[in-house]
């Protein structure tokens, strides 16, 4: 008998009603497995809503729940394994989730309060559920779920498809029956992208079409957010994140958004990628990155599901972070910090700053009379994703902090580094990157990367982001641009939590692709999803007295850190 066994065994008993039918408005059932304290009575119930199976016997990580008192209700969303109906993501979760809720309440076991858990697709249905303000559901503690479709599941903040991502999924969990599956390599790069989900999966997918259909930030995208309707969300959240997750910013930025509207949200964010619990290969930030998870999700459920005088919320402030090069954890109370110094760096060159051998650098001022540094991107050779906040297979799309230098030695990629620190310097916040760009192409992409460089040599990804050209004014309207017309576009390049060292320098990478991370742009200005012709654009990043291409960066000073 394995120890795991063993434990299982001696755990307190627990009653389970298996494969459980819960019937929805439309008169579909949907499966679920449900797990009761032995003793008799009525309970508050906590609720798992998944598309990755419920399981025939109650998962260890849960079972704390049960012991805990609580009911535990773990579901197959619509259309997958046991429940019946067709799986459509992007609209079925709200109203099944607020039927799901009402047939807890009714049941003989329940006493009328449920919170909800889970992590990723998991997190995703606690959100939308939270937006119908039903009255039994008391809390909720989402965990890198982010919450809005458009930036946190398909598009960047630029407005270039997160690629890998999207297929990889659709790959892993869409696949049609008998398909064999080919390698991640293969799909990522079938043109057009508008039948890569039959490349991906062998077969049309609808939620990809519609997808590709509303590649801007359009009605279509804003009738399905949370975050445009965060305003009606009044349950309390307890939300969970990491600096190398694709939705850490989505969780950021909807807590920042909460806590202005006076509602009760906290969130943790770590230095963690999609799964918390696997460490990264060759970057330890030590014992203290890990936290008690469920430690913390049964204090916030018993403080909001169980009645006494003696509850209380869990400990620190609403909001903890992990200051990465520091290496430790720190309570602020609010996001962006307030103390931030907004602090510029600025680009530097005789121009030639391509590759990590080039003239690049970055300076407190701009210069003055300066060339610009000139590349060419060919979309049939882009610049390869090298870990960062990608998801969510790392077997196949490995994430998290990586050595960038095998991409930092390609010609189309600038390379600009700060002197050796004389002392530490945190960079906590969101970060921004303002260029002054001209290409020869109708459209095209830039990127950019913040990156942490030890004294070895070693550099090593914080954050990145990408700006596809026709995005330039507005994710709402595209503007395709004008051949070798100079325009100040500015690139949201994510955020992190970092120390960087004394003797360390920053390092800041721009160049025009990071794929899969994020899909190709052709340079033709057609519709991207359609188009299987790639053309090479001619690309300009101009930094003189006139044009102050700059990195902004948001400084802790030294003295008002905690």
């Amino acid at each position: 008998m394995t120890m795991l066994a063993l434990l299982l065994l001696l755990a307190a008993p627990i009653e389970s009603q298996l494969h459980v039918r819960a019937p929805m408005r439309d008169g579909v059932r949907l499966c679920a497995n449900v797990f009761l304290p032995a003793a008799k009575g009525r309970f508050p119930a906590l609720l798992v809503r998944t598309p990755y199976g419920k399981g025939a016997q109650i998962a260890p990580n849960y079972r704390a729940f049960v012991e805990r008192g609580y009911a535990l209700v773990v579901q197959d969303v619509r259309g997958r394994f046991d429940s019946k109906g067709v799986f459509d993501p992007l609209n079925q979760e709200t109203p099944d989730g607020e039927d799901t809720l009402k047939w807890i309440v009714a049941q003989p076991w329940s006493n009328g309060s449920v919170g909800m858990l889970g992590g990723s697709y998991l997190g995703i249905v606690q959100w939308r559920l939270a937006l119908t303000s039903h009255p039994a559901l008391k809390a909720i503690f989402p965990t890198v779920s982010g919450d809005d479709d458009y930036f946190d599941r398909f598009y960047s903040r630029g407005g270039a498809l997160k690629l890998g991502h999207r297929l990889s999924w659709l790959a892993d969990n869409w696949r049609a029956p008998d398909y064999i599956k080919p390698e991640f390599s293969r799909f990522v790069l079938h043109l057009p992208l508008r039948t890569a989900d039959r490349a991906a999966a062998g077969q049309r997918i609808d939620m990809y079409q519609q997808a590709l259909d509303h590649p801007a930030y359009d009605a279509f995208w804003k009738s399905l957010s949370v975050r445009e309707r965060l305003a009606q969300i009044r349950v309390p959240v307890y939300a969970a994140g990491g600096w190398f997750d694709n939705f850490g910013q989505g969780d950021l930025e909807a807590f920042a958004e909460l806590r202005k509207l006076g509602r009760p949200a906290r969130l943790i964010v770590g230095p963690w990628p999609h799964n918390m619990s696997i460490p990264f290969p060759g970057a330890d930030y030590g014992r203290e990155s890990s936290v008690p998870l469920r430690t913390l999700q049964l204090e916030w459920f018993d403080y909001w599901l169980k009645p006494g005088p003696e509850k209380k919320l869990p400990a620190g402030g609403p909001l903890r972070i992990f200051v990465m090069g520091a290496n430790h954890w720190r309570d602020e109370r609010e996001w962006p910090l307030r103390r931030t110094r907004w602090t510029p760096m600025y680009l530097s060159s005789r121009g030639n700053a391509n590759t990590l051998g080039g003239d690049g650098v970055l300076t407190n001022r701009p210069g003055r009379r300066e060339p610009p540094d000139r590349y060419a991107y060919d979309p049939r050779n882009p610049a390869p994703t090298q870990g960062g906040a990608v998801c969510c297979n790392p077997k196949t799309f490995p994430w998290g902090p990586m050595d960038q230098r095998p991409v930092e030695r390609r010609r189309d990629v600038l390379v600009y580094d700060s002197r050796p620190l004389k002392e530490d310097l945190e960079v906590t916040g969101p970060v921004k990157v303002i260029l002054h760009v001209s290409t020869s192409a109708p459209d095209t992409d830039f990127t950019a990367k913040l990156v942490d460089v030890f004294p070895d040599g070693l550099a090593r990804n914080l954050t990145d982001g990408i700006l596809r050209l026709r995005y330039r004014q507005s994710l709402e309207r595209p503007v395709l641009s004008r051949p070798n017309e100079i325009y100040s576009v500015t690139i949201d390049a994510g955020v992190t939590s970092n120390v960087f060292k004394a003797g360390h320098r920053l390092r800041l990478e721009i160049s025009s692709s990071n794929f899969p991370r994020f899909d190709r742009n052709p340079n033709t200005g057609r519709a991207v999803a359609d188009d299987s012709e790639l053309r090479n654009a001619l690309q300009a990043v101009h930094h003189d007295r006139a044009h102050p291409s700059h990195i902004l960066l948001p400084v802790i000073p030294p003295a008002m850190r905690k």
